[in-house]
C-alpha cells in the first residue's frame, strides 16, 4: 500500500494529504534527526507528516566528517554512556540496519613513545572494544611494529613514529544515508514533503494543533494538522523557538566542523589516521580517491545557512596533520573544503562547544509541542526514539513501543546475498562488475529499481563522466525515486559529484539538467535556471576557497 519512491506525483499528493488529513505527529527538518524520528513515528503505526523547507539533508547531515562512530575522544571526558550508545549504534547500521551504506573503515593511532603511550591508549582502545558488547561485527584493536606501520603508512613520518595501534569505525555518505531513511519512512507510511517551510504553529488556548506551512514551489499556504508537532531543525532551534513564539529549556550552541579535501596522491597510507591534538582529534579519513582531513571544533555565530571553513581552521588542520605526515601537506595540493554545523545543547551562550555533551535534550515546553537537539549523527536512532516517546504522550492513547533497532533501511534486506552475486549480476545486465559493485554500495538491494531503468534505455548505463563511476540512470532515478528536483539536488546529494569532481560538477551540470528536465517536466526556461542556481552556488564555493587558500598562502 505504501511506497518508498519520492517522485513528482508523490510530492504532489503529499501537499494534497497534508492540507486536507489529520496526523498524529508532524515533524519539521528533513535531516537526519527528523527522517529518524519519522520512521521511528510511522513504524509504531502512527499517522505521519514530515516538512522541510530545503532539500533532505541540504544542512549539517551532508556536511559532517562521514563517520559512524563511538566517539573515541569522549572516553577521555568519561562519557561511558555516550560512547557505548554509539557503538552499539554503530554496530547495527553496519550488520543490520544499512549494511549497504555504512562500511567499516581502519584507522591507525601513531605512537610517539613505546611503553607509557602504548599501554595508555591501547587501554583505552580495548575499553572502546569492550564497550561495544558482544555484537561485534569489527575487528579488535591490534598493535603494530614500525616496521608495519612503514608497510601500511608510508606517509608517516618514520623518525617520530614508532608503532600505533589499528582500530575500526565506519564510515558512511551522510546525505545518502539521510535521504534513505526519509524513503524507508515514507514506505512505512509517512507523508513526506521538502521545500515546504513551516511558518507558524497552529494553537488551540495553549496547547499547538498543526503548524501553517508553505509550499516554497508554487507559494501555496497550507494548514497541516496535527496533534503534536516535533521540531528537529538543529543550528536553527532557536531560531524557530523565537519565531514560533515559544521559550524552550534549552540553548542551542552551534560548532563549526570544518574539514579540507586532498587528492589521494597526497597521502600514501592504506588506512585511516586518527591524531590527538590538544583541543580534539583530528582524522584523515579515505573517501574513494580522496582524503577528508578535519575537523575542528570552534564556537560559530554568523550565517546559519551556509558556514564556512576560516583561515585559522585550514591552517589549524594542515598544522595538526604535519605533525606526523612526510612529505608535508601543502595548501596548493587542498581541492576542497567544507564545513557543517554542530546543534549543541548548551545551558549558557557562555559555555566551550568543545566542553558541551553530545548527548541530546528532548523538550516540551507546551502541549503538543516537543522539540529535539543535541547528539550526533551516529546516534539519529535514539535521538528519533526518544523524541517521539515524549510525543507519544500528548496523543493519550497507548502507543507501540519503538521498533526501530530491528527495521532495516530500504536496501539493506537481502543486500549481503546480492554481494556474493555480483558476478551473476553483471552478466545478466551487461554492465561490469566494478560497476553493479558501486550500485549495490549505494542501493543495496533497490539495485533492481535502477537496473530497470537500464532496461529501458541501454543508453542510460553510460557514465556520466569518466573520472567517476556514476551512471546516467542513477540521475534519472534521483528524480523518480529520490526526491530530487534540482540539477543542486542530483550533483550535491543524490550523488557526491559535486564534492568529488575535479571540476565540482561545472562540466556535468547541463548533461544532468537535461537527462532530468523530461521527468520533473521542465521546460528550456527551468532547464537553465536550475543550472545557473547550480553554477551561482559552485561559482561561490570555489570564490571562497580561492579566496582563503590565498589567505592561508600569504
Amino acid at each position: 500500500m505504501f511506497t518508498s519512491q519520492l517522485d513528482p506525483a508523490q510530492r504532489v499528493s503529499a501537499l494534497k494529504s497534508l492540507a486536507s488529513e489529520d496526523f498524529d505527529i508532524l515533524i519539521i527538518g528533513g535531516g537526519v534527526t527528523g527522517v529518524g524520528a519519522a520512521l521511528d513515528a510511522a513504524s509504531r503505526g502512527l499517522k505521519v507528516a514530515l516538512v522541510e523547507n530545503q532539500d533532505f539533508a541540504s544542512g549539517t547531515s551532508s556536511r559532517s566528517s562521514k563517520l559512524i562512530h563511538g566517539g573515541l575522544r569522549y572516553l577521555e571526558q568519561y562519557d561511558f554512556k555516550l560512547v557505548r550508545e554509539a557503538l552499539h549504534e554503530r554496530e547495527l547500521m553496519v550488520t543490520t540496519l544499512a549494511p549497504h551504506l555504512v562500511k567499516p573503515v581502519a584507522f591507525l593511532y601513531p605512537l610517539h613513545e613505546k611503553y607509557r603511550e602504548r599501554t595508555y591508549v591501547g587501554a583505552g582502545l580495548a575499553l572502546y572494544d569492550i564497550l561495544r558488547g558482544f555484537q561485534r561485527a569489527l575487528p579488535w584493536h591490534k598493535h603494530l611494529s614500525e616496521k608495519k606501520i612503514a608497510e601500511i603508512a608510508p606517509s608517516l613520518r618514520g623518525d617520530l613514529i614508532n608503532g600505533a595501534i589499528k582500530y575500526f569505525d565506519a564510515q558512511v555518505d551522510d546525505a545518502r544515508h539521510t535521504l534513505s531513511i526519509a524513503r524507508t519512512a515514507a514506505r512505512h507510511g509517512a507523508v513526506i514533503a521538502s521545500r515546504v517551510e513551516c511558518e507558524e504553529l497552529v494553537r488551540e488556548g495553549k496547547r499547538v494543533v498543526g503548524a501553517k506551512v508553505r509550499d516554497l514551489a508554487s507559494g501555496k499556504k497550507i494548514t497541516v494538522s496535527a496533534k503534536v508537532t516535533v521540531m528537529c531543525a538543529g543550528v536553527w532551534s532557536d531560531q524557530l523557538h523565537e519565531n514560533f513564539g515559544i521559550k524552550p529549556g534549552y540553548k542551542v550552541a552551534m560548532s563549526k566542523g570544518a574539514h579540507i579535501v586532498l587528492p589521494k596522491s597526497a597521502i600514501k597510507s592504506e588506512a585511516g589516521i586518527i591524531l590527538k591534538t590538544t583541543d580534539s582529534v583530528l582524522f584523515i579519513i579515505p573517501w574513494g580517491d580522496q582524503w577528508i582531513v578535519g575537523t575542528t571544533d570552534t564556537p560559530y555565530k554568523a550565517d546559519r545557512s551556509s558556514p564556512v571553513a576560516s583561515r585559522e581552521d585550514v591552517e589549524y588542520i594542515i598544522e595538526q596533520a604535519n605533525r606526523v605526515l612526510l612529505p608535508k601537506i601543502k595548501s596548493s595540493e587542498i581541492i576542497g573544503v567544507y564545513a557543517g554545523l554542530r546543534p549543541l545543547v548548551a545551558n549558557s551562550s557562555s559555555s566551550s562547544t568543545t566542553k558541551l555533551s553530545r548527548e541530546h535534550t528532548v523538550d516540551r515546553p507546551v502541549p503538543g509541542f516537543v522539540s529535539i537537539a543535541g547528539g550526533k549523527y551516529t546516534t539519529y536512532r535514539i535521538m528519533g526514539k526518544d523524541v517521539i516517546d515524549l510525543a507519544v504522550n500528548d496523543l493519550r492513547r497507548i502507543v507501540a513501543e519503538s521498533v526501530t533497532e530491528k527495521l532495516p533501511i530500504i536496501g539493506a534486506d537481502g543486500f549481503f546475498a546480492l554481494e556474493q552475486q555480483s558476478a551473476q549480476l553483471s552478466e545478466l545486465s551487461g554492465l561490469s562488475e566494478s560497476a553493479i559493485k558501486h550500485l549495490l554500495n549505494r542501493y543495496g538491494s533497490l539495485i533492481n529499481e535502477v537496473l530497470a531503468i537500464i532496461t529501458e534505455d541501454k543508453k542510460l548505463a553510460q557514465q556520466l563522466s569518466p573520472e567517476l563511476p556514476y551512471l546516467k540512470a542513477e540521475v534519472i532515478y534521483a528524480v523518480t525515486h529520490e526526491g530530487a528536483q534540482s540539477v543542486d539536488d542530483v550533483l550535491s546529494r543524490r550523488t557526491r559529484i559535486a564534492f568529488e569532481a575535479s571540476d565540482g560538477g561545472e562540466s556535468l551540470a547541463m548533461p544532468v539538467a537535461s537527462l532530468i528536465a523530461p521527468v520533473l517536466g521542465w521546460d528550456a526556461a527551468a532547464k537553465k535556471s536550475s543550472v545557473a542556481e547550480f553554477m551561482k552556488l559552485l561559482k561561490s564555493e570555489r570564490a571562497a576557497l580561492t579566496k582563503l587558500l590565498s589567505q592561508v598562502n600569504s
